[in-house]
């Protein structure tokens, strides 16, 4: 039987989900420690940072998605056609 690669096994993947968890509170939970200049009132907002950062990437996905509906092309695309 051939071993798993250790990004592959279950375990691992689980300890990576926990480890980046705590790396993302602990970005979240420093911004009480951390003088911040607010350029934008909902700057203001605890946890601000994280929040746009969250949707900005959720944002990106959506078009991309949409995007790739509107490109998509179907598989016999680029064949050659009988001229």
């Amino acid at each position: 039987m051939k071993k798993q690669h250790w990004l592959a096994r279950r375990e691992t993947i689980r300890s990576l989900w926990i480890v980046f968890a705590l790396v993302l509170a602990a970005t979240v939970i420093a911004e009480l420690f951390v003088a911040q200049e607010a350029h934008f009132d909902v700057e203001r907002i605890f946890g601000f940072n994280a929040w746009f950062g969250l949707l900005a990437c959720a944002g990106m996905i959506t078009v991309a998605k949409l995007l790739g509906v509107v490109l998509k092309r179907p598989d016999t695309y680029y064949e050659g056609g009988d001229d």
